[in-house]
């Protein structure tokens, strides 16, 4: 009972507090600048969230095609070759 008095005093608590929050009006002028912030954030996640998306995407496939850590990085070794100087 008590736990059931918890959980419905913690619903009602955030609720008003949302409503308070969400029904307040801000007399606030937001700069195209702030647009343009936004964007650029959002585009940075995006690309950041791609990126993780194609690391996880290579590693997952190494692991079905059944390719090892030792022979991915066998494979991806640049062998340096001597130049005779003349």
């Amino acid at each position: 009972m008590k736990k059931i008095l918890g959980y419905t005093g913690l619903i009602a608590y955030f609720g008003v507090c949302f409503w308070h929050y969400f029904t307040l009006t801000a007399q606030a002028y937001i700069d195209p600048s702030v647009a343009t912030y936004l964007i650029q954030a959002i585009a940075g996640a995006l690309i950041a969230l791609g990126a993780v998306f194609t690391i996880f995407r290579h590693k997952i496939a190494a692991l079905f095609k059944g390719k090892k850590k030792t022979d991915a990085a066998a494979d991806d070794v640049i062998e340096l070759k001597d130049v005779d100087e003349e």
